[in-house]
């Protein structure tokens, strides 16, 4: 049970480790992006940031709920991915914490800061001096973020858990392409 707890601990530490580095990475990033745009493309960027999320997330879901038998299949043939989407599926709990609750949690903070850039930058050009407007707005936009994140995750979990692999494989081959060009390794051997 210690090395149990000893691994998780080592692992939390890790993820969080990560997760504070992703999260200033993307706030920089996207900062600085939608300080030089248009609201409109600003808004374009802060709903790709969402969409970012619920992707993540459906992968998260669809690794928990696959099942290894079809890529042991698709691995003894040699197939593209199949050996990542057995790796996926080994280690759902870590993937789907990186992909849940890293990468979906980091992009639910940063669609929230950008689409304030985004309010301040709407409420700047009317020229409002009134701080109704900017209330008004922020709380139509900030509704709006939260309204297409929730429905996405719901719909996203839906085909997650309906379409696990399918989900799993395209993930598998997408990280075989990334290692197999960048020599980068992303999941564990």
């Amino acid at each position: 049970m210690k090395s149990a707890l000893k691994k998780s601990m080592k692992f939390s530490l890790t993820i969080a480790v990560i997760t504070f580095v992703l999260a200033a990475v993307f706030s920089v990033i996207s900062s600085s992006i939608l300080n030089d745009v248009f609201w409109t493309i600003g808004l374009v960027i802060v709903f790709v940031i969402v969409f970012l999320g619920v992707g993540f997330d459906m992968l998260g879901i669809a690794a928990t709920a696959a099942s290894e038998a079809p890529f042991h299949a698709m691995a003894a043939e040699r197939v593209t991915g199949a050996r990542e989407s057995v790796i996926i599926v080994r280690n759902a709990d870590k993937f789907a914490s990186f992909c849940n609750d890293v990468i979906g949690d980091i992009s639910g903070i940063v669609s929230g800061t950008a689409s304030s850039i985004v309010v301040l930058q709407i409420a700047n050009l009317i020229n409002s001096s009134h701080g109704s407007i900017y209330i008004v707005l922020n709380v139509l936009l900030t509704s709006l973020v939260a309204a297409v994140t929730v429905g996405g995750k719901a719909v996203g979990k839906t085909l997650a858990i309906h379409s696990s692999t399918d989900i799993i494989f395209w993930a598998g081959k997408t990280i075989a392409f990334i290692e197999r060009h960048t020599k980068i390794r992303l999941l564990p051997k």
